[in-house]
Order: C-alpha cells, then sequence, then structure tokens
C-alpha cells in the first residue's frame, strides 16, 4: 500500500513540475483583427496571443468549462474585466497603445495567458 501511496505522490509532483515549469503555451497571432479564445479544462486555448501596437483587435472567448473560475476573464493591467457566458462566444475589442506582455486571468488567477503588444 505505502509503494501506491509514494507511486500517487511522485506523478503528482511530476505534474506540479510540468504545470509551473515545464508547460509552454499555445501562442497565436492576430489574424484578420480576430482571435478565438477556448476557456476549457483549466486553460486557455491558446494561451499566447500576439497581437500589433495600435492595432484593434477582438479577442472572441468561447467557455465550455462550466466552473464558476471561468466565469470571468480579467485583464488587470488593461482595466478590462468581462463575464464568459458558457457555450456563447463573448467578444472583448481592444486597442492597446503600449507595448508590452499583459497577463489575463480568470478571477482566482487559475486560468492563465498573455496578450503580447509588438510594433
Amino acid at each position: 500500500m505505502s509503494i501506491l501511496v509514494n507511486l500517487v505522490g511522485l506523478a503528482l509532483i511530476a505534474l506540479i513540475v510540468w504545470w509551473f515549469w515545464l508547460y509552454r503555451p499555445q501562442a497565436a497571432e492576430a489574424a484578420l483583427g480576430a482571435v478565438a479564445i477556448t476557456v476549457d479544462d483549466g486553460v486557455y486555448s491558446p494561451s499566447r496571443v500576439r497581437v500589433k501596437l495600435n492595432e484593434p483587435v477582438t479577442l472572441r472567448f468561447l467557455r465550455k468549462d462550466p466552473s464558476p473560475c471561468a466565469a470571468m476573464v480579467i485583464f488587470d493591467d488593461l482595466d478590462i474585466s468581462e463575464e464568459l457566458p458558457v457555450d456563447r462566444p463573448k467578444e472583448i475589442s481592444l486597442k492597446v497603445d503600449k507595448p508590452g506582455t499583459y497577463a489575463f486571468t480568470c478571477q482566482m488567477k487559475m486560468y492563465r495567458g498573455e496578450l503580447v503588444v509588438e510594433s
């Protein structure tokens, strides 16, 4: 029994190491000014979005995960907070005038993504 407990513990440690240090997010470029982002299974997909400086872009979030944690998307640095309905797209239009990397998260900061603004 103790061997099983140890194996489960090692598997959980490996999962934590992968999630926090080895996981590389999917990246997407804004094509035609729009990016579709799926919210499901604890992640935004893609979780890294590249956009051009001062160009309007629409982020189209589709929430598949019914958990309460996925109910909001928050861009702290851009002062944007929007509710995401389940199985219905929610469009967020923005135009960022300062280059940099802007995080977007759920209200509990479990879902994580990045908006990379390049000149």
